[in-house]
């Protein structure tokens, strides 16, 4: 179990710590010198900076005086993610340097570079994933790509179906039926609608261990031919060439957002409509639980649900809500229309609102989350506990 602990924080750390770096870097690119990047939060455990005189010191804690030309590079006693102070909520005065001073494109460049390097990290994560192998679904992947491991496996368990019945789950491999191998969608369809209304024994894989399962198949209304009631895919790791992988690897992640973004937008419109939340969005505790499964199932799978992770954050941070980089961005654009910027105060205040009711949904979804993943939350916590006692 401290297995999922580690990689959840890793994984959490390297998303925000990518995030920050993009913020950080643009903003070097502008002109500005930030006040400090740091991995990890506070309290600072060491500092690295350069002096007036442009010798590199070293300082420890958060107290210490210093005289600083340039940026702290620090490293913090909290080890997860890290951040970079710009100086935003300061007073600009007359510092050509200052955040607020800068041109709107150019801090609109700074707050967006965190999302866009998000996108980035995904991109990267999926072609590194392509170029040694990538679990998916096969279709028509053209003639560059290598496929190995094919397999038959279920993706959706439909209501009140033969499959429920035998407590067929998401995730299960077909591995074959009363026997005989099933090495094709074509040849487990037909097998399974000529032996309709006879019970079958499904031979199954869940996640390492192999069980069976006997499912009697009926007339299925939506195919009009035999069948279990499950949505199934032809999977296998798909492997392509260095160059071709970058290219898929990109091409994967836009057409990931696209997927997310369809998602995000049928979330919200059934919040609107009264539909209420999907009982599949997660928060932490949720996240954490999905990170000790994804663990289990090696380093590759570890791989495509942090692309996943980062271009979810990538997205949760560009919405035009306050506190997040998209609220920063939505200010922006009224600063444009209007000629000025709004008041520091009253922005400030509507940031503050929206980080509380962000800390709201956190609580809301955490809770949520401990009594869907109550099994998994308990072990976690009494390791812990049994670990400092």
């Amino acid at each position: 179990m401290f297995l999922t602990i580690i990689v959840f924080i890793v994984i959490l750390s390297v998303l925000v710590f990518v995030h920050e770096l993009g913020h950080f870097w643009v903003a070097r690119k502008c002109g500005l010198i930030p006040e400090e990047f740091g991995f990890g939060y506070p309290p600072r455990a060491v500092g690295f900076y350069k002096n007036k005189e442009g010798k590199w010191c070293k300082l420890f804690g958060n107290n210490q005086a210093i005289d600083a030309a340039d940026t702290i590079y620090s490293i913090n006693w909290v080890p997860i993610g890290g951040f970079v102070k710009l100086g935003e909520d300061e007073v600009a005065k007359e510092d050509a340097n200052h955040f607020n001073n800068k041109p709107i494109w150019q801090r609109a460049a700074i707050l967006f570079a965190g999302v866009f390097m998000n996108f980035i990290l995904a991109a990267v994560l999926i072609s590194v994933g392509f170029m040694v192998g990538l679990p998916q679904t096969i279709g028509d992947l053209g003639p560059s790509a290598q496929v190995s491991n094919k397999q038959i496996q279920v993706m959706e368990i439909i209501e009140n179906s033969p499959a429920q019945s035998a407590d067929l789950k998401p995730g299960d491999i077909i591995l074959g039926i009363d026997g005989v191998a099933m090495t094709s969608l074509d040849v487990m369809e037909k097998y399974v609608d000529e032996h309709k209304g006879e019970k079958l024994n499904y031979q199954i894989k869940r996640n390492e261990e192999n069980i069976e399962k006997e499912v009697t198949p009926e007339l299925r209304k939506e195919t009009n031919k035999g069948g279990i009631g499950v949505g199934i895919i032809e999977s296998g790791v798909v492997r392509y060439p260095f160059f071709i992988a970058i290219w898929e690897g990109f091409k994967t992640s836009v057409l990931l957002t696209g997927a997310i973004l369809v998602a995000f937008y049928e979330l919200i419109k059934g919040l609107f409509v009264g539909a209420g939340v999907s009982a599949d969005l997660a928060g932490p505790i949720g996240i954490a639980a999905l990170t000790g499964q994804v663990a289990r199932m090696g380093f590759i799978y570890i791989l495509q649900f942090t692309a996943i992770l980062s271009i979810n954050l990538a997205i949760i941070n560009a919405l035009p809500f306050p506190a997040l980089d998209g609220g920063r961005l939505l200010f922006l654009l009224i600063e444009k229309i209007k000629g000025r910027p709004v008041k520091k105060e009253v922005e400030g205040t509507i940031h503050y609102i929206g980080f509380i009711l962000l800390m709201i949904l956190v609580v809301l979804v955490t809770f949520r989350d401990v009594s869907k993943y109550a099994g998994s939350f308990k072990i976690i916590f009494n390791n812990i506990l049994n670990f400092f006692s």
